[in-house]
């Protein structure tokens, strides 16, 4: 949907955290681009792509009609964000895959055990065939996370971890090792990212082809560019054929058209509704899900107003959730608890206090600050209403206020370079890994790819760092809630409000995945019942 540690009150502080500033804006704007070298499945206006494993796409009648909200952004690379598309209509898998609570289970491989200290991790694969009906091998594994490690720009799931290489032990055992102690391994190797594909997959000069050499129960036979896909029952899946011949795949960025789609009878899935949509739909055809993704406010903490803590904790004490959640989610959503939401069941009984923040400034103390710079972006609907009324709410308390709104691929650089004083986003905070420490490394600590808020704590990056070297379950969770109360403390984010997805499904379709991590949504069972 990829980290450490520089000391925060360390003298050239800022000379140092240059570097990796423009590093993540390049990681970041290749990432939201279409690579000039392939590293992609390329695709120029309406090109046919047509898998050897057996697809059958059937009769119309038993096809599903899905509506999606983001287009393919860099041609169905399996190494950007096109991959949790890809995982979310079934056609690509890993090694492991998450359950609804984080933790890693099977799929392509049946078991896995750990040794030098979780260093090396060796996985026994089960019997399958890729899409083309090439075997599921541990070579061709190894292949696949291997030239994973080599992409660029290298997929997010793996800027937080060491140094990967995978090699075939035998025919059906593949051993990964990491440079470093990595016990979230498992857990990552189930990332979109880091799927495994036939070794025909891969081409002259980095390119890779994802269309009929995965091993979903789905296979990718036509994209008509950021237009629509089809999608045909790929009927050698290890885990049984699928209920549906096939899927057929708009993708529909206006969350209204979407919406009326689906009233309309012309969609059987519409993902994300508008909350403002929900009323127009008929009760059963609206599923709600709580979510792991958090809706927060990112303050720059190196440069600008907001570099003073105390006016950091004056802007918190600005907000009201409560309005939010009523004047623009129409109660779809709840109120903050801290980074982790409801959609990760275990944090609410692990949490800590927040303790030290600074005090905030006077009225008198705000009302003389410079004008803040408050950003969203356009790509979710409702966040350009929030930041209208959090302008209000900071207006109201002394602040002056410009609004900066745009599309989310003209603005995420500018973001990661501190280009704005406060940003507002919905972020997945279990998308890379499943557990929570990647994103915290991420968007968090000195070295974070993903920081918006240009944080550098040396409090922070230690609680961080103490999370992510934990490697039983609960005592790492233990550690991550540790963890947030150090970031909370900081004021460099804000928690707004835990949203929860709408999901407009027909009501004569079954089957669907109301997935929280937001990796699955058609499955080999969805069908028209």
């Amino acid at each position: 949907m990829p980290h450490i540690r520089r000391a925060a009150a360390r003298p050239g502080r800022r000379a140092a955290a240059r570097p990796n500033r423009r590093a993540a804006q390049a990681h970041r704007r290749a990432a939201t681009a279409v690579p000039p070298t392939a590293v992609l499945l390329t695709v120029v206006g309406a090109l046919t792509l047509t898998a050897c494993g057996g697809g059958n796409s059937g009769s119309s009648g038993d096809r599903l009609r899905v509506s999606m909200a983001f287009p393919p952004a860099q041609a169905m690379s399996p190494y950007g964000d096109d991959a949790v598309t890809l995982s979310r209509l079934s056609v690509i898998e890993g090694l492991t895959r998450l359950d609804a609570s984080g933790e890693a289970k099977p799929a392509l491989a049946t078991s896995w055990k750990s040794s030098q200290g979780d260093r090396t991790w060796t996985f026994q694969l089960r019997e399958a065939r890729f899409q083309d009906g090439k075997k599921v091998t541990a070579e061709a594994a190894a292949r696949s996370l291997t030239a994973a490690t080599k992409a660029s720009p290298q997929p997010r799931v793996l800027s937080d971890a060491g140094k990967l290489s995978a090699r075939a032990k035998d025919a059906d055992t593949v051993t990964v090792t990491s440079s470093e102690p990595d016990a979230l391994l498992p857990q990552r190797l189930a990332n979109p990212s880091l799927a495994v594909l036939s070794p025909q997959a891969y081409g002259k000069g980095g390119k890779v082809t994802v269309a009929g050499h995965a091993t979903g129960p789905f296979t990718l036979t036509k994209v008509e560019g950021t237009v629509s896909a089809k999608l045909d029952r790929y009927n050698g899946y290890w885990g049984g054929r699928a209920k549906a011949s096939g899927v057929d795949v708009t993708f529909t960025a206006n969350g209204t058209t979407r919406a009326n789609a689906l009233r309309a009878g012309s969609t059987d899935i519409a993902e994300y509704v508008p909350v403002s949509q929900a009323s127009v739909l008929k009760k059963n055809q609206v599923h709600e899900v709580p979510t792991a993704r958090t809706n927060s406010l990112y303050m720059n903490t190196e440069r600008g107003p907001l570099k003073d803590p105390r006016l950091r904790a004056a802007a918190r004490a600005a907000i009201d959730s409560k309005a939010l959640i009523k004047g623009v989610y129409e109660g779809y959503a709840d109120e903050p608890e801290g980074l982790l939401g409801p959609g990760v069941k275990w944090a609410r009984d692990k949490r800590v206090p927040v303790e030290g923040r600074a005090k905030a400034a006077s009225e008198a103390q705000v009302k003389k600050a410079p004008t803040i710079t408050l950003a969203t972006y356009t790509n979710r609907p409702e966040l350009p209403e929030v930041v209208t009324a959090l302008q209000q709410q900071f207006e109201k308390a002394g602040f002056k206020v410009k609004q900066v709104v745009r599309d989310y691929a003209r603005m995420e650089a500018d973001a990661l370079a501190g280009k704005y004083d406060v940003f507002v986003q919905a972020r997945n905070t279990l998308l890379d890994t499943g557990d929570p420490v990647s994103y915290m490394e991420s968007d968090f600590t000195c070295k974070g790819s993903f920081n918006m808020s240009q944080l550098c704590d040396e409090d922070v990056d230690k609680a961080v760092a103490k999370a992510a070297g934990t490697e039983d379950t609960a005592a790492r969770q233990r550690a991550e809630m540790a963890a947030e109360a150090k970031i909370l403390r900081t004021d460099a984010v804000v928690p707004l409000l835990h949203e929860r997805f709408i999901q407009g499904v027909a009501d004569d379709v079954e089957g669907v995945s109301f997935d929280p991590m937001e990796r699955t949504l058609v499955t080999a069972d969805t069908h028209r019942g």
